[in-house]
């Protein structure tokens, strides 16, 4: 054995080992329990970053240690390879975007497999290839057949220079990012996939999935968002049906979740495509200049709701179902066409976003529920007003309470001042009131059971769900309305118009319509030798690919040029690897039926809601096909934590920033080592400590892998990647941590070799340990506690951090132990063999080579290590003394020692002796197995 531990050398033979003996392909073995263990696969960027080093480890450790278990494990690798960043990356290179994409695969396989991944590389897929996407478009065929897969029109963002549909983020104040062109709503035709038909077994399911984060799951039931509510019908007015054709002359709907507030309702939002808002605004610029000005704004969720609220009257009106009230409806930028019916009723007195709208155009607030604690606080002031002969008014208070920038407290000291009461004993009293009233505001807004009617006729008093049913139930008589339960969910849009995407596999003819390619003729290929210019889709420039015939009249027909979404490909790819050559279908029959779901999958928390929904959805869409016999996807799901790492920048002479790689800059810390000032290397001169941050591009604090495995090897990698941090946390990089990481990899090598050099290997200890010193007997039951609970930590509570800890606390009592001797020898191998084992999860490159010195065989055929039930009994123990509670020494006893004879070891022990001070004992309290406390 070499005296020093030499990555470089050990790593690649290890690899070399692995792949000739094959020991990571698998097939389907019913004579082994199975275990699918899957990371979720990378985009083929063109290098690895710290996160996929982070998240492919986790997986890694995972499978090892089920494969040491006995498992049959599977876990496979591919590539999402189809999206914008490979079109982007080919317009600048000017070179293809599959040849792109195919030479960075090349290179990121390299530097997985330079990592040690337990991969089964035979199960690789890309999802760019024809023979991947091939059953991608024949699945889409049959559920187009179904009615599943639907064609309908939806908006989209154009960009008139490029020529092209745009997603939200890459329209920026409202101009496209490439061309800087203002944008344009468009109403284009789109394949939409109905996956609201699912949305209740989506939600319902989620109870299924016991190994979820919480957090996950209630994240994607806010997505799904189920709510029970009201279809509201206002009829349109006589005086306002101009225009209006159908239903929308005879009323206005809309959908809500507070009927209980439909009395509060004092005018009616519509969304800019709304048929109303054309009619409207036929004969009026004002009007078809602000529906513009929304058609060209974001679609954004998360715009919407930030953005500022603008809206314009159009002069119609409609009716209230309840009480007749004519109310206004106005154009609002913030209601989206397509969403629901395309209008809301505004109740300002109870809703944040109607409130602001009507305080902004000065509209009426009418106050529809209260609260009892609200009630109660508004009664008091109303008698002290009574009283004191003070002006208050309701709708002060109200104010005061939405807004606590104190205006009605303003008020009220206006009032107080004028009649010189400023030191009045009630003033007290007021501000009180107005304290409960604001911090039990919000209460209102919910279903709460102390929340009652006011202001709404027969329904005063009543509490929410009397309300609704009441509402409901006059709404009905009236054929106004009718209960309905709603999700926030919207059927899945996958139309892309790009080129690097799977071709949907639709022919548009004149006399047949929209036709679906039949299964013989499939995959509908995308030609790979194309460059796009950022000028529309390519394909819809190409009449070699465009031109067909139609699969039913034999006609000349068109090939649609619309590609599907990506998140199609990342929706199934776990199933494909289950059978990737499988040339029948999507996935074998045997296969599916073995492997089922997986058993474990890892990604991170981004993919929270969007990923994991479509690929739940695609599961039971395939499932109902007869293809699985699974209801959900992933049994346990782990959302590994960030890696991230200082950042540093100087401004620039534009007033932005550059940033600086950590690398390149000279930190100076105060005396208990924290930073306090940094400078560039390169000239000395300072820069900026701007905090910690996600490692990115953008922000130049990424440290590169490779440079790390060329610098220490892989297991330091590894090592520090599952030391740092527990898996779902936030993992900070740390140079010194890497340098902690590679020197204990020298001292695990450095104590392997010290122990060959006495003499070479022997037999590991198996038999009866009467016979050990205690020294010895205390080194098992340390090393059989560590088997336990490192494979606690692997297994159940999956804590990586913790399991390498208590190893490195085991190899530091086997430090301290004398193992001379041929028992010592026996313990001493016992310990490293185990060690080794207990870290192959981890560092398999070192514990590879390690467990060939010491044993000579095959690791990966040694199996888990086992706990010997006996090393734990222990027939010593150690228990600390106290007199009056503190320490005054410590007794060696045996472990069966009765309760007397602890007392008495106790008090003859030279601590006790010494502090009793010959003072009797009043009392001895003895807490079994930890101390005896003798009070005098």
């Amino acid at each position: 054995m070499q005296e020093h531990y030499q990555p470089a050398a050990i790593e690649p033979a290890a690899q070399k080992k692995w792949d000739d003996a094959r020991i990571f392909n698998v097939s389907e073995d019913a004579s082994k329990p199975k275990y699918y263990c899957l990371s979720m696969f990378p985009y083929p960027s063109g290098k690895l970053h710290m996160g996929h080093v982070r998240n492919y480890t986790i997986g890694d450790v995972l499978s090892r240690f089920k494969r040491l278990n006995g498992f049959n494990v599977m876990q496979p690798m591919g590539w999402d390879a189809f999206g914008m960043p490979a079109e982007n990356a080919a317009m600048k290179n000017n070179v293809a975007p599959a040849a792109w994409t195919y030479d960075n695969i090349e290179y990121m396989k390299t530097q997985l497999k330079s990592l040690g991944f337990a991969i089964d590389w035979e199960r690789e897929v890309a999802t760019c290839k024809p023979e991947y996407y091939r059953w991608e478009q024949w699945l889409f065929t049959k559920l187009f057949e179904k009615g599943i897969v639907y064609r309908k029109n939806g908006t989209v963002n154009w960009d008139p220079v490029d020529q092209t549909v745009l997603a939200n983020e890459q329209v920026i104040d409202g101009r496209g990012w490439r061309s800087g062109a203002l944008i344009e709503k468009r109403e284009i035709p789109m394949y939409y996939f109905k996956i609201t038909d699912y949305a209740e077994e989506l939600l319902n399911d989620l109870d299924k999935l016991e190994h979820w984060p919480e957090q996950v799951k209630t994240m994607q039931r806010n997505w799904i968002g189920k709510s029970r509510g009201m279809t509201v019908r206002f009829a349109v007015s006589d005086d306002s049906k101009q225009g209006l054709e159908g239903d929308y002359a005879k009323f206005l709907q809309v959908y809500t979740t507070r009927p209980d507030t439909l009395m509060g309702a004092t005018y009616v939002a519509v969304a800019a495509e709304h048929p109303l808002a054309t009619a409207a605004a036929a004969d009026k610029p004002e009007l078809q200049a602000f529906i513009a000005e929304c058609k060209a704004g974001s679609v954004a969720e998360a715009d919407m709701a930030t953005m500022e609220k603008k809206g314009v009257p159009t002069g119609r009106y409609v009716v209230n179902p309840l009480n007749g009230d004519k109310l206004e409806v106005w154009i609002a930028n913030y209601v989206l066409w397509g969403y629901g019916d395309g209008a809301v009723m505004a109740v300002p007195a109870h809703d944040e976003r109607d409130f602001e709208f009507a305080c902004k155009y000065g509209l009426p607030i009418k106050w529809v529920v209260s609260n009892k604690v609200i009630d109660g606080a508004v009664a008091r002031l109303q008698k002290i007003a009574a009283k004191n002969n003070l002006p208050f008014d309701i709708e002060y208070i109200f104010d005061y309470s939405k807004n606590p920038t104190q205006r009605f407290a303003d008020r009220v000291l206006e009032q107080v001042n004028k009649a010189g009461l400023d030191d009045e004993p009630y003033l007290s009293e007021i501000f009180g009131a107005l304290e409960t009233i604001r911090l039990n505001w919000n209460m209102q807004f919910q279903n709460n059971e102390d929340n009652f009617l006011v202001n709404s006729n027969e329904f005063n008093g009543m509490d929410f769900q009397t309300a609704f049913d009441k509402i409901g139930e006059k709404l009905q008589a009236t054929d106004s309305g009718e209960p309905k339960t709603q999700y926030r969910l919207r059927d899945w849009g996958i139309s892309r118009q790009r080129y690097w995407g799977c071709p949907i596999p639709i022919v548009h003819c004149e006399k047949c319509g929209d036709v679906p390619v039949p299964a013989d003729q499939l995959p509908v290929v995308l030609p790979e030798n194309v460059v796009p210019d950022g000028m529309g889709s390519p394909l819809a420039k190409m009449p070699e690919f465009y031109e067909t015939t139609c699969p039913c009249c034999g006609g000349a027909a068109k090939r649609e040029t619309d590609t599907m979404d990506t998140f199609m490909e990342s929706s199934w790819y776990f199933f494909r690897y289950m059978s990737p050559k499988f040339a029948e279908g999507m996935v074998s029959a045997e296969a599916a039926k073995y492997w089922g779901s997986v058993d474990q999958y890892i990604g991170g928390i981004e993919h929270a809601i969007l990923h994991l929904l479509y690929a739940r959805f695609f599961t039971k869409l395939m499932r109902d096909e007869g293809l699985v016999n699974v209801d959900e996807p992933f049994e346990r799901l782990l959302t590994q934590g960030m890696v991230v790492c200082e950042t540093y920048y100087r401004e620039n002479d534009k007033g932005g920033k550059d940033w600086i790689n950590p690398a390149d800059v000279e930190l100076t810390f105060d005396d208990k080592g924290r930073p306090v000032s940094a400078v560039l290397k390169a000239d000395g001169l300072p820069v900026v400590i701007s905090g910690t941050e996600k490692m990115s591009k953008s922000k130049n604090n990424g440290v590169d892998p490779q440079e790390l495995i060329n610098a220490y090897g892989a297991d330091t990698a590894r090592l520090f990647m599952m030391f740092a941090a527990p898996p779902e946390q936030s993992l900070e990089w740390s140079d010194s941590g890497v340098e902690g990481a590679h020197r204990f990899l020298r001292r695990l090598w450095r104590t392997v070799y010290e122990y060959l050099k006495q003499g070479g290997a022997v037999k590991a200890f198996a038999g009866n340990q009467d016979g050990l010193s205690k020294e010895l007997k205390d080194l098992r039951h340390k090393l059989h506690a560590t088997i336990a609970k490192v494979s606690d930590d692997y297994g159940r509570r999956q804590q990586f951090n913790t399991a390498i800890a208590a190893v490195m606390e085991l190899l530091n009592q086997y430090d301290k132990t004398d193992t001379g001797g041929e028992q010592g020898r026996a313990v001493a191998q016992e310990v490293l063999e185990t060690a080794v084992r207990l870290l192959w999860p981890i560092v398999p490159h070192i514990c590879e080579t390690l467990w060939s010195e010491l044993n000579g065989a095959k690791l990966w055929e040694a199996g888990w290590p086992t706990v010997d039930e006996a090393a734990l009994v222990k027939s010593e123990i150690e228990v600390m003394v106290q007199v009056n509670g503190k320490l005054r020494g410590k007794i060696t006893v045996a472990a069966d020692a009765s309760k007397a004879d602890l007392e008495a070891a106790a008090l003859a022990t030279e601590g006790a002796v010494k502090f009793m001070e010959g003072k009797p004992a009043k009392k001895i309290i003895v807490v079994p197995g930890r101390l005896v406390n003798i009070v005098v």
